[in-house]
C-alpha cells in the first residue's frame, strides 16, 4: 500500500491523498506509479471537475534522498492540480537535519513545481488539516479500511463493465432482430419465433441478476451511513450506483417493447401465412364452382342432368367457407395487422367471387330451366311434325282425284294444324326473341329445321290440295321427303377428311394455347408490378418501364382473344372460311410489327434485371418451367408459325375454289413477316432529320453495290473517278428511297445489331428508272430530277433485281394513275366552267358538244401521255401535255424522247 485516497477532504473540498510509509516505493515503476496517480485522480475529477489536491507524504522513519526522490517522482507522474504537498520529515536528528539542509538548498527546485511544505510532527499537519479528515495514524479521527475501499471500488467499477456489457448485448440483439427476414413458410417463422425468445429470456434472466447486484450494491451504500458520517465519497458513489441501475431499468423498458412489437410481427406473420392458405383455398373452391357452372346444354337430357348436378353443387357450403375466411380476415384487420392492405383486399376478392358465384347460380339456374323449357317445346313441336308427317302419309291419293276428296284432306290438315304448338304458330323470330338468352348455335339450327319442316310438310301440301279443289285435275302424286339433319353442309369439302382436319384441329388448339399463355403472362407478371406486396422485390425504375418490358402484349392478347380465336372456332363447321378468317384481320396483324420493332428494347431490360427476385417469385407462382424471356418470346413465334399451318392446309386442300383464300392469307402472312424484318431493320436508321413515318410504309430493304454520276456540280469529277463502288443498304418507302450505310456491329455474340448511317433520300415523285445496263444483268439505274442524280444499282441475284424493280415500277405506275386522275378532274372543270361562261343562249347546245369534244381530245392525250411516265418521262411533261398546249416542233421533241427512254428500258 503505497497510495491511499481516504476520502478526507482539505480546504477548498480539496482531495487528500496519502503516501504512507513504504520501503519499496522507489522500486515501483513509472507506469504503474502513473496508473494508480491517475486512477486516484480521475474519480473526483469525473464528478468534480478543477477539484484540488493534497499530498501526505509521510516519512518519519525514512530519509532525506526518499523524501528527494519521492517529491520528484509525484512532480512528474501527477496528472492532477496539486494544491499542497505536506512533508512529515524524519524524527531521527540526524536524517531531520540532513532533511532540513537538504530542502533549504533544494527548495526553489521543488517551489517552482509544487508547493512543498516541510512539517516535524502530526500536530503541524493538524494546522492544514481538520483531525476529523485524518485518520488515526496521523492523529485524527476518520475511519478508514483501505481493504474495503478496494471490495467497494472493485464491486462498483464491476457492476459498471456489467451494465455497459448487457448494453451491448441488446444492441446487438435488437439488431439481429431489426435485419431478420421473414420467409413465405409458417414452420420456419414458428423456430424463428421460439428462438427469438429463448434468447429473449436468457436476456430478462441475465438483466435482473445485474439489477440486484446493483440493488445489493446501492444498499451497503446506504449503510455506511448518512452525509455527516460517510467517508469515501459514500453519497457520489451512490449516486454513480442509482444512475446505472436507472440506465438499466431503461434499457430494459426499451428492449420489452421493441421485442413485444417482433414478437406480435412474428405472431401476425404466422397468422397472414394461415390466411393465405386458408384464402387460396376457398379461392381454388370457388373457382372450381365457377368452372362447373359454365357447361351448357344441347339436349333434354343434358338439361335435366345439369339441373340435378346444380342442385347437388356444395357451393353454399363453399361460400360459407369463404365468408368464415372474410370474418377472420376483418379480426386480423380490426387487431391493427401490418398487412391490413392485403387482407383487405383478399377479404374484397373472396367476396367478389362469393357474389359472382351466387349470381352465376342464380343465371345458371334460370338458364337452364329456360333452355329445359325450351327443349321441351322443341321436342313437343317435333312430336307433332311427327303425327303431321303420319296423317300425310295416310292420306291416299285416289281421294285426291275429285274436288270432295281434295277438300276433306285439305280440312284435315287445317284442323291439325290448328292444334300446332304455340312455338311453332309464334314463328322463329318471336321464338328468337323469347329465348334470346338461351339459343346457342345448334339450338337456332334446330328451331330453324322444325319450322323449315313444318313449312314442307304442311303449307306445301295445303297449296298443292287447293290447286286440285280449283282445277279439278289428277293430281300429281306429292312426295314430301323429311329434311335431313345429318346432310353435309358443304357440297365439296375444303380439305381431305384426315390429315386436313386434324392441321385445322392443330391451329385452333395452338391459338387456345397462345391466347392463354398470354393471359398468364399480363396477369402473372405485369398485372404483379401493381402488387403492393412484391413491391419490395421490384426495382423501381423498372416498374416505370413495364411497357418496354412488354410491349403492347396486351393489345395482342385483346385481339387473339376477343376476335380471332373466335373467328378461328367459327371454323370448325365450316373450314372453307379459314382463308378468309386471316385476310379479314390482315390489318390488326399489323400489330406484331410493333412488338417486334420494341423486341431489342425489351431484350435489353431483361437482361439488366433478369436476376431480379421479382421475376423468380412469379415464375414460382406461375409454376412456369420456363422464364418470362421464353414467354416474351412467344408472339415472334406465334406470328411465324401461322405460315406454316397455311402451307399445310394447302398441301391438305381438294382443289376446291376457296383454296385461293387459302393462298391470300398465307401470301398475306409471308408479307406481314417481311414486314417485320423490314421495320426491324428501319428502327436502325440513325442520322436522319425528318420522321420516317412521313415517308410512308417501308416497302424493301437490303444491301447493294452503288455508283453515282452527277451532271453538274464539283463533285461530278470525283464519282466519275470512283471505279469501286460503294457499299450501300437501300430503304424502299412508299414516298421516297434512302441510301444508307452500314456499319459494324455492336455488342458481343447473339447481342450484336447493325446500324444504318442515313446518307441520300430521293423523293419518289421524282424518280424514274432503266432497268437494263450493258454489262451485268444484275445491274439497274435510279435516276433522279430528268438525270441530274444517275444512282446505278447492282443487286446480288438477278432475283433480287426484279423484285426491285417491280415494287418500283408497282410505286410508280400507282402515283401516275393518281396524278392522271387528279389532273382530269382539274381540266374537266376548267373547261366546263369555259363552257358555262357563253354569254348567247342560242349557242349554248353547240358550246356543249364543243366542250365534251375538246375533252376527249384532251382525254386521249393524256392517255397518249401514259407510256412516256411509265418509262420515267418527267412530271411536268405530261401536264403540259395535258393542258394543250405542246404544239407542232416541241411535241415531237416529246415523242422523241419518250422513244429514248423506251430504248433505255429496252
Amino acid at each position: 500500500m503505497c497510495l491511499v485516497s481516504t476520502g478526507g477532504r482539505g480546504e477548498d473540498s480539496s482531495v487528500i491523498i496519502t503516501l504512507p510509509e513504504c520501503s519499496a516505493f522507489s522500486d515501483i515503476p513509472e507506469e504503474s506509479l502513473a496508473k494508480v496517480l491517475t486512477y486516484l485522480t480521475l474519480i473526483p475529477r469525473t464528478r468534480q471537475p478543477g477539484v484540488k489536491f493534497i499530498i501526505i507524504l509521510d516519512r518519519r522513519l525514512d530519509t532525506w534522498g526518499s523524501i528527494k526522490t519521492a517529491l520528484g517522482r509525484i512532480a512528474a507522474s501527477f496528472p492532477g492540480n496539486l494544491h499542497l504537498v505536506l512533508v512529515l520529515r524524519p524524527t531521527s536528528f540526524f536524517q531531520r537535519t540532513v532533511t532540513d539542509l537538504g530542502f533549504r538548498f533544494s527548495q526553489e527546485d521543488f517551489m517552482l513545481k509544487m508547493p512543498v511544505v516541510m512539517l516535524s510532527s502530526v500536530t503541524d499537519l493538524l494546522r492544514y488539516i481538520d483531525e476529523n479528515q485524518l485518520t488515526s495514524e496521523f492523529g485524527g479521527t476518520l475511519d478508514y479500511c483501505h481493504s474495503d475501499w478496494i471490495v467497494l471500488r472493485t464491486a462498483i467499477e464491476s457492476f459498471a463493465v456489467t451494465v455497459k456489457d448487457i448494453a451491448q448485448m441488446l444492441q446487438s440483439f435488437g439488431t439481429d432482430l431489426a435485419e431478420t427476414e421473414l420467409t413465405d413458410e409458417g414452420g420456419a417463422i414458428e423456430c424463428l419465433l421460439k428462438a427469438h425468445t429463448d434468447k429473449y429470456r436468457n436476456l430478462k434472466e441475465a438483466i435482473r441478476s445485474v439489477s440486484k447486484e446493483g440493488r445489493h450494491l446501492l444498499s451497503i451504500l446506504e449503510s455506511s451511513g448518512n452525509e455527516e458520517d460517510c467517508h469515501w465519497d459514500v453519497r457520489l458513489d451512490w449516486d454513480t450506483v442509482q444512475r446505472l441501475l436507472s440506465q438499466l431499468r431503461d434499457m430494459e423498458s426499451a428492449f420489452d417493447g421493441f421485442f413485444e412489437k417482433h414478437h406480435l410481427k412474428l405472431l401476425q406473420c404466422i397468422q397472414l401465412l394461415r390466411y393465405e392458405k386458408s384464402f387460396q383455398e376457398s379461392l381454388q373452391g370457388l373457382t372450381s364452382q365457377e368452372k362447373e357452372l359454365s357447361s351448357s346444354a344441347e339436349t333434354l337430357a343434358q338439361a335435366e342432368q345439369a339441373l340435378k348436378e346444380l342442385e347437388s353443387l356444395d357451393s353454399q357450403e363453399v361460400m360459407g367457407g369463404a365468408q368464415i375466411v372474410i370474418l377472420h380476415g376483418h379480426q386480423l384487420a380490426a387487431s391493427h395487422h401490418y398487412a391490413l392492405a392485403l387482407i383487405v383486399q383478399r377479404c374484397n376478392e373472396l367476396r367478389h367471387h362469393c357474389d359472382t358465384l351466387s349470381s352465376a347460380l342464380k343465371a345458371k339456374q334460370t338458364r337452364l330451366l329456360c333452355t329445359h323449357q325450351l327443349l321441351l317445346s322443341f321436342g313437343q313441336a317435333q312430336t307433332w311434325c311427327d303425327d303431321g308427317a303420319y296423317l300425310l302419309a295416310n292420306q291416299l291419293v285416289e281421294r285426291f282425284q275429285s274436288k270432295e276428296g281434295a277438300l276433306a284432306a285439305l280440312r284435315d290438315i287445317e284442323r291439325f294444324l290448328e292444334g300446332a304448338p304455340s312455338m311453332l304458330s309464334s314463328g322463329p323470330e318471336a321464338l328468337l326473341q323469347e329465348y334470346e338468352a338461351v339459343l346457342t348455335p345448334q339450338l337456332q339450327v334446330i328451331s330453324y329445321q322444325t319450322h323449315t319442316e313444318q313449312r314442307y310438310i304442311h303449307v306445301n301440301r295445303q297449296a298443292c290440295l287447293r290447286k286440285l279443289a280449283d282445277k279439278h285435275v289428277r293430281p300429281v302424286q306429292l312426295v314430301v321427303p323429311r329434311p335431313d339433319n345429318n346432310a353435309p353442309r358443304c357440297k365439296s369439302p375444303l380439305f381431305s377428311p384426315k390429315h386436313g382436319i386434324h392441321v385445322l384441329r392443330e391451329l385452333i388448339e395452338t391459338e387456345r394455347v397462345y391466347v392463354e399463355e398470354l393471359l398468364s403472362v399480363l396477369l402473372g407478371y405485369r398485372a404483379e408490378m401493381d402488387n403492393p406486396s412484391l413491391w419490395d422485390l421490384l426495382p423501381p425504375i423498372l416498374r416505370s418501364k413495364r411497357d418496354i418490358l412488354f410491349g403492347n402484349m396486351p393489345e395482342i392478347y385483346n385481339f387473339h382473344s376477343r376476335v380471332f380465336l373466335q373467328d378461328l372456332e367459327g371454323c370448325i363447321d365450316t373450314p372453307e372460311r379459314v382463308g378468309a378468317c386471316f385476310l379479314e384481320q390482315k390489318e390488326n396483324f399489323q400489330m406484331y410489327e410493333c412488338f417486334c420493332q420494341n423486341k431489342l428494347r425489351s431484350e435489353a431490360l431483361w437482361r439488366q434485371f433478369s436476376d431480379c427476385a421479382f421475376f423468380q417469385e412469379c415464375q414460382k407462382k406461375l409454376e412456369h418451367k420456363l422464364g418470362l424471356d421464353s414467354y416474351l418470346l412467344k408472339p415472334v413465334q406465334r406470328i411465324t408459325k401461322y405460315q406454316l399451318l397455311l402451307k399445310e392446309l394447302l398441301k391438305c386442300s381438294t382443289g376446291s375454289e376457296d383454296t385461293s383464300e387459302l393462298q391470300g392469307a398465307l401470301a398475306a402472312m409471308l408479307e406481314l413477316l417481311k414486314s417485320v424484318n423490314d421495320s426491324m431493320h428501319q428502327i436502325a436508321i440513325t442520322g436522319y432529320e425528318g420522321e420516317l413515318c412521313e415517308l410512308g410504309r417501308v416497302l424493301m430493304q437490303g444491301s447493294f453495290s452503288v455508283w453515282i454520276s452527277h451532271k453538274k456540280g464539283p463533285t461530278r469529277m470525283k464519282e466519275l473517278a470512283r471505279f469501286k463502288p460503294m457499299q450501300r443498304h437501300l430503304f424502299l418507302y412508299e414516298r421516297a428511297l434512302l441510301f444508307c450505310k452500314r456499319r459494324e456491329e455492336h455488342g458481343e455474340g447473339c447481342d450484336k445489331t447493325p446500324s444504318y448511317s442515313f446518307k441520300h433520300c430521293l423523293k419518289m415523285s421524282a424518280v424514274g428508272i432503266t432497268e437494263n445496263v450493258k454489262g451485268d444483268v444484275k445491274k439497274f439505274e435510279i435516276w433522279y430530277s430528268g438525270r441530274e442524280e444517275v444512282y446505278v444499282i447492282q443487286a446480288p441475284t438477278v432475283e433480287v433485281k426484279m423484285t426491285w424493280l417491280n415494287e418500283l415500277r408497282r410505286i410508280l405506275t400507282s402515283q401516275q394513275k393518281l396524278s392522271f386522275v387528279s389532273r382530269k378532274r382539274f381540266l374537266s372543270e376548267r373547261l366546263l366552267l369555259a363552257c358555262s361562261a357563253g354569254k348567247r343562249p342560242s349557242a349554248g347546245a353547240s358550246s356543249v358538244n364543243t366542250c365534251t369534244i375538246q375533252l376527249r381530245r384532251t382525254a386521249t392525250q393524256i392517255k397518249m401521255c401514259e407510256p412516256l411516265r411509265s418509262y420515267g418521262s418527267s412530271a411536268p411533261v405530261c401536264l403540259r401535255l395535258a393542258q394543250g398546249r405542246l404544239l407542232g416542233r416541241r411535241a415531237v421533241c416529246l415523242c422523241v424522247r419518250g422513244r429514248r427512254g423506251q430504248r433505255e428500258a429496252g
